[in-house]
């Protein structure tokens, strides 16, 4: 079985001003020093600049948020990945459920975004997940089965190298409810079995997935001890230092 190193990563979503993010960045830079660990974190567009000075030459990797799916040109309110290597970014997330469903992003949409960073040398998370609907409904596996079908069309199994996965169950993240470490598990599960059906069994054993959705320090350890899980992909709790560290530090 391959090893994969675990990969824990802060979304920040739209929250800290620029000084607010630079402090938080640099609070994580200190207290991740020592981290067993790959850390991310992803401040909003506008702070990317001043937080790429804190993080230089640390063993913290800059993170985006999202990015357009066109290199440039008339598309207001957008930003390229151009703009996003320019102030030091390695790592674009994509995908995640609030783009799905609150701005309408599609699978075809986020592939063309994929495939885009690719091409690009950009690293992706790709976040894929269930609705509390689709849940209930049983359709959680059938769901995130054609999330990564559609998300990953023409990446070939060498591009999946610039790829990790984020399960995110939807209903879980921001409320405070977690998957049960055995349910995370499971989806994981299905993921590296699917992926070994679409590319090969080595693929699959070196894919980093992550876990998303209410982790917090609490939890982080449960689910990371799991043996399909390896990194979080963390909201809420990367905002406080305190927090975002103790989840770093559970990885022993």
């Amino acid at each position: 079985m391959a090893t994969r190193k675990k990969y824990i990563a802060g979304n920040w979503k739209m929250n800290k001003l620029t000084a607010e993010a630079v402090s938080l960045a640099e609070e994580i830079v200190e207290g991740a020093k020592e981290a067993k660990c790959k850390v991310m974190i992803a401040p909003p567009f506008v702070a990317l600049s001043e937080v790429k000075k804190i993080v230089k030459g640390t063993n913290v990797i800059l993170g985006a948020q999202n990015m357009a799916n066109e290199k440039s040109g008339a598309h207001t309110g957008e930003v390229s990945i151009d703009m996003l290597k320019d102030v030091g970014v390695s790592v674009v997330i994509i995908g995640h459920s609030e783009r799905r469903i609150l701005y309408g992003e599609t699978d075809a949409l986020i592939n063309s975004k994929i495939l885009l960073a690719i091409k690009e040398k950009m690293n992706v998370i790709f976040c894929v997940g269930e609705t509390l609907e689709e849940r209930e409904a049983g359709k959680a596996f059938e769901v995130v089965t054609n999330q990564v079908i559609n998300g990953l069309k023409d990446v070939t199994e060498k591009e999946l190298s610039f790829v990790t996965i984020a399960y995110e169950p939807v209903w879980a993240i921001g409320t405070g409810k977690t998957a049960t470490e055995k349910d995370a598990d499971d989806v994981h599960k299905i993921i590296r079995e699917l992926l070994e059906k679409l590319y090969s069994k080595e693929l699959a054993q070196k894919m980093v997935i992550q876990y998303g959705g209410s982790v917090k320090p609490e939890n982080a350890g449960a689910l990371l001890a799991m043996e399909n899980i390896d990194g979080a992909l963390v909201g809420g709790a990367s905002l406080k230092a305190e927090q975002f560290l103790a989840i770093i530090n559970s990885v022993k």
